[in-house]
């Protein structure tokens, strides 16, 4: 066995030399067949082999189609956007079956000549692009709505569509057919008016194969409706009616572009409650603008479904503004509530890619790092701005709360008001009136030696000169502190937050105001006041350091290491100390100490990664915030601290002036406001 095989390889070696000295002729001539053999690529089957060759016309359409038209959506935004490009300030629509069956569109715009509807119907026609002086055509510099030219025969191609058009001061209108990429003469046709109505019935019915994957009518009205009033936000100029199956869904009539008509419109479509809760966005950063509205952060949901962009005017989802939302409110809600935001950004057209997505919901921004920027700066601004705003709603869930003495039942035990207190509070003192003793827990000392210099004693407030005062009579039943008018000046009630009456339950500080009353949560409105403090501190660059025993030396990509040193000295302002070692390490000094044990490696490879992806670090700010914000809910006035008159109007007006302190740094309000008239029709006076 082992003689066959040497004499096999010694044959196969023999044989690769005679090939080696054979001419050259027949060297090439079997390289040729042997080249040829491998182009062939044949099937294990036997197929033949594979030939090129063009597609027919309906063919290429229908491939268009499946990347502009996937639902019935898609194409009744493709129509919505050319209705906008040609000018119209009323657009309708109408859907049968989720538009499955049919829908049409009907605008009042600039319409079209026959010979014009003919080219709109052939592939790569538009009117969306024109050419420079050079006769070159800039697919960089994109004005309108719509860039792409496959929209109409695309949809004619998988479906049959009629289109009506009459041009203003045109003698006769003309409709125009194409029913699966077969187009028939134009016939002329009634019209009232001018402007343009396309009719498309049967979706899909020459590719049957994509209507399994349509949903039900139900849920492709529902995003055929999403889609109308996000391109109904982004021009609130233009009116928009929905019908689907005879009833209608909704009617926005034309508004101004005030801002007071932008809100109207934002208001229409996001609820009435958004526009009682807005905050106005205004800011410019190197030629590109961002206005808007923002919602308080009291103002929350549970869902990221309200946070709409629109870039020059086309609305857009993208990855990189819902990070810059997220951390312009990472201050002011939990990790489980999202803000509700409008924001319309305008940048120069050859400073935005938007022919990248066959559905144009995508852009790519030459510089996503400024574009970041701007955003987290305008939202931080307007906040801050809000000052001590709080949400409205939190106002009417407690009205809605209020249970008022007029429903018929006797709610009072027969022992009377005391037997009742007695019942809910049985371990009370036999003095109702006898200080009560109050006792803190180890965690709630506020002036624990280890928190020094990290915050102001809590005890302590500007403008009281004696801190320690305390008031000494105590409702044991209901842990009120009654204030009277007389021990603060009657001044007070002018201001914002009005001036303190009384502590309820050793919580709560209940104020008054000249047309109402304020009751403030006094746990949550100093933890802000602190934490705001302790931001202040940071971002003054005063962050305590730990230097490290032995320097930690973190091997990364040669890019990173770059990256990294350019920006350590922003880094050092935050306590991260660091120097290049080589060209693929860096060496970590001192750490922030108020982080404890930090997991360098870790922290540098995500300081890289934001980085790339947005051009500054994040991470570390985030982390020193998040620290803030948890040595500023444990350094705080703790719920059950009695507080004296001096002190909780100190409070109110701390609260006036520190912007953000409308909730705490959790999302949670700070204090809900009850006006004077709500109370009064809760007693019947209204």
């Amino acid at each position: 066995m082992r003689l066959s095989l040497g004499l096999l390889l010694r044959n196969n070696i023999c044989m690769a030399n005679q090939s080696s000295t054979a001419p050259a002729s027949k060297n090439s001539d079997s390289l040729k067949s042997a080249s040829l053999k491998s182009a062939s690529h044949k099937p294990a089957s036997g197929g033949q082999r594979p030939v090129i060759h063009r597609l027919p016309v309906d063919a290429v359409n229908r491939i268009a189609a499946g990347e502009v038209i996937e639902r019935p959506a898609a194409a009744i935004k493709e129509l919505v956007e050319n209705s906008l490009d040609a000018g119209a300030s009323q657009i309708d629509i109408e859907i049968t079956n989720g538009g499955k069956t049919a829908f049409t569109v009907v605008d009042n715009g600039c319409g079209m000549s026959v010979d014009e509807m003919r080219l709109a119907m052939e592939r790569h026609a538009t009117s969306k692009l024109t050419a420079g002086p050079s006769g070159d055509y800039d697919l960089m510099n994109i004005a309108t709505m719509g860039f792409r030219g496959e929209a109409l025969p695309s949809i004619g191609a998988v479906a049959r569509l009629d289109m009506t058009s009459k041009i203003e001061g045109a003698d006769q209108a003309w409709t125009l057919s194409v029913h699966g990429s077969t187009m028939h003469d134009p016939k002329p046709a009634a019209f009232n008016g001018y402007g343009t109505r396309i009719e498309v019935r049967d979706l899909f019915y020459a590719t049957p194969a994509r209507l399994k994957f349509l949903k039900s009518d139900s849920a492709e009205s529902t995003v055929i409706g999403d889609v109308i009033r996000r391109l109904a936000m982004a021009r609130p100029d233009v009116g928009f009616s929905l019908v689907s199956g005879g009833r209608k869904t909704f009617f926005y009539g034309p508004c101004d572009l005030t801002k007071t008509g932008k809100l109207k419109r934002l208001g229409e479509i996001m609820g009435a409650g958004f526009a009682e809760n807005a905050i106005a966005i205004n800011a410019e950063r190197e030629g590109a603008k961002v206005t808007g509205f923002a919602g308080l952060p009291t103002f929350n949901r549970g869902m990221a479904d309200k946070q709409y962009l629109f870039v020059n005017g086309r609305p857009i989802r993208d990855r990189l503004v819902s990070g810059a939302v997220r951390a312009a409110y990472a201050d002011f809600l939990a990790r489980d509530r999202h803000p509700v935001v409008a924001l319309f950004l305008e940048c120069p057209p050859e400073l935005v890619d938007v022919n990248v997505h066959p559905a144009k919901t995508e852009v790519r921004f030459r510089d996503s790092g400024i574009v970041r920027g701007l955003l987290v700066g305008a939202l931080r601004h307007g906040l801050a701005d809000a000052g001590h705003r709080s949400s409205t709603t939190t106002s009417n869930y407690a009205l809605g709360k209020m249970n008022t003495g007029g429903s018929g039942q006797n709610t009072i035990p027969q022992g009377g008001y005391a037997s009742l207190n007695r019942g809910r509070y049985p371990s009370l003192p036999p003095n109702p009136f006898a200080p009560a003793e109050h006792h803190y827990s180890d965690h709630q000392n506020l002036n624990n030696p280890d928190n020094a210099g990290l915050y102001e004693n809590a005890n302590s407030f500007e403008g009281v000169d004696n801190p320690s005062a305390r008031v000494e009579t105590v409702d044991p039943v209901t842990g009120a502190t009654p204030y009277s008018a007389e021990q603060n000046s009657g001044e007070a009630i002018n201001y914002p937050l009005g001036a303190a009456r009384a502590q309820l339950h050793r919580t709560y500080v209940v104020s008054q105001t000249e047309d109402g009353l304020i009751i403030v949560d006094q746990h949550a409105a100093h933890e802000r006041l602190v934490y705001e403090k302790m931001k202040a501190t940071l971002e003054a660059g005063q962050v305590a350091r730990q230097g490290l025993l032995i320097p930690e030396i973190v091997e990364m990509e040669p890019r990173e290491v770059e990256l990294l040193e350019e920006h350590g000295a922003s880094f050092a302002e935050l306590g991260l100390v660091m120097e290049r070692f080589g060209d693929d390490a860096m060496m970590v000094r001192e750490t922030p100490s108020m982080l404890g044990e930090v997991n360098v490696a870790g922290l540098l490879a995500a300081l890289a990664a934001d980085l790339i992806q947005f051009g500054e670090g994040l991470v570390l700010k985030e982390r020193l915030e998040e620290v803030c914000s948890s040595m500023a809910c444990h350094g705080s006035i703790r719920a059950g601290r009695p507080m004296s008159g001096p002190e909780m109007d100190a409070l109110l007006r701390q609260m006036e002036k520190t912007p953000y302190s409308g909730q705490c740094n959790h999302g949670r309000p700070t204090y809900v406001e009850l006006k004077l008239a709500d109370i009064e029709r809760l007693f019947g006076r209204r």
